[in-house]
């Protein structure tokens, strides 16, 4: 019962809309069916499934409103849940900015839901664990990590007339592999909806080279230098700069995005030019819902083009206080690359630093972006093109507005953490201090 089909969760929804005494009402339906499994030290710890299937009520009177959620679906349970939110609502204090809810909207399918990640069973997480486990024992390498699949689906509905429903899937993988004397470490990870497109024996491969690769680290000045980041180690900067461009935070002074003074910076310049980033719920690489937590449509939104800030997104009171179209926040967005491989871009690099991944990212300045962190898991020194041994990690203190401003070369996206990303190359990326952790 944890997946439902789009009539049954509308004919619950119906349901609960009937029993309501209040102004407005809505309801939040979700189901899934999640499995796991995990391991270390070459051997499988933990492995499992659960399944889910919850439902929310919101109820308003005026401006006061209420939730409470449930995961029973009897009628006296259902009708018992909606009597409570309305009780809350009435003791509620009002929300000076409550809009009224959503009518009737139009959503696209997007196709983010694969058939064969929804079929994933013990089996198949059993042999993906033996894929990646198996190679890493056979070199004595140390082997540590976690696959999760989920399938499940969304649907929402009120009294205005809003209806919508969405099927998704997902599997995620990551892997650390460390050498037998712990001082090289490797890792990867891999993230799709579908999961015939996953190979965990790959995915290890991949580690397993830069776990071999990285031992016997040597220490490096820190400093200013050009680096080529990884997806995986980009897409961590992205996504904080991402989660920055909220409309009300830059009105109000309070983001990257606000001018001193006041005003935004809407329409500027802020990046080198070939700096594009947008979403689309609707590409077939990073399918996402066709609507936003609240009901609004997802739609494909340019949010950076040629270096320039095109848009913003706003919460549906900010919008109707400032008179603009209210775009929601974007589930994963899409960085356009160019058609350079990762190895291509270390074969243009005269000296630079290739860096895996980051961690550890802490905020120093959110009103410049600027944050801290660490590399870890194979970091290398790059001389004419090649890789020529691993360095020591180091921390990091970098903004991601400087960092896209110093673009040296911008590779082929790949998928990573639900974002495409391409591997960066940038020059001057500050090192302030080294680290001894692998």
């Amino acid at each position: 019962m944890a997946i439902l089909s789009k009539e049954e969760a509308k004919k619950i929804i119906d349901k609960v809309l009937a029993f309501s005494k209040a102004d407005e009402i809505s309801v939040g339906l979700d189901g899934n069916r999640t499995g796991n499994i995990r391991y270390a030290r070459n051997s499988v710890s933990t492995s499992g499934e659960t399944t889910d299937l919850s439902l929310s009520v919101t109820s308003v009177f005026g401006k006061k409103s209420g939730t409470s959620t449930i995961n029973e679906f009897d009628d006296a349970s259902l009708e018992k849940t909606v009597r409570r939110a309305e009780e809350i609502a009435k003791l509620a204090p009002d929300n000076p900015e409550y809009v009224p809810m959503l009518g009737p909207q139009q959503y696209t399918d997007t196709h983010s839901f694969a058939e064969a990640t929804a079929a994933i069973n013990p089996d198949y997480r059993a042999k993906a664990a033996f894929d990646s486990i198996d190679p890493c024992a056979k070199k004595n390498l140390t082997a540590a990590g976690y696959m999760e699949d989920t399938a499940g689906f969304s649907a929402m509905g009120n009294n205005k007339g809003l209806f919508g429903y969405n099927k998704a899937t997902s599997v995620d993988f990551s892997i650390t592999v460390r050498t037998a004397d712990g001082r090289g470490s490797g890792y990867a990870a891999r993230d799709y909806n579908d999961s015939s497109k996953l190979s965990t024996a790959s995915a290890t491969e991949v580690a397993m080279q830069k776990a071999l690769a990285s031992a016997s680290a040597k220490a490096l000045e820190p400093g200013k230098y050009t680096v080529i980041l990884e997806p995986t180690a980009g897409v961590d900067l992205l996504q904080n700069m991402m989660r920055s461009m909220d409309a009300r935070n830059a009105d109000e002074g309070r983001s990257f995005l606000g001018k001193k003074g006041g005003g935004t910076r809407l329409g500027e310049k802020l990046f080198d030019e070939r700096v594009n980033i947008y979403s689309d719920p609707q590409n077939m690489e990073i399918p996402g819902s066709p609507f936003s937590g609240d009901g609004r449509p997802q739609e494909k939104v340019m949010w950076v083009e040629n270096g320039v800030v095109k848009n913003m997104y706003y919460s549906r009171f900010w919008a109707q206080k400032q008179g603009v179209k209210a775009i929601p926040a974007p589930s994963g967005f899409i960085f356009q690359g160019g058609t350079e491989s990762l190895a291509d871009l270390i074969k243009g690099t005269e000296k630079g630093i290739l860096v895996t991944r980051l961690w550890y990212i802490r905020a120093v300045d959110p009103q410049t972006l600027l944050y801290t962190g660490l590399t870890r898991d194979g970091t290398f020194y790059i001389e004419n093109g090649q890789i020529k041994y691993p360095v020591k990690n180091f921390r990091f203190n970098e903004s991601p507005v400087i960092m896209l401003n110093n673009l040296e070369a911008v590779g082929k996206p790949v998928r990573a953490s639900g974002n495409l990303v391409p591997p960066l190359k940038i020059r001057d990326f500050t090192f302030t201090s080294l680290s001894d952790a692998v």
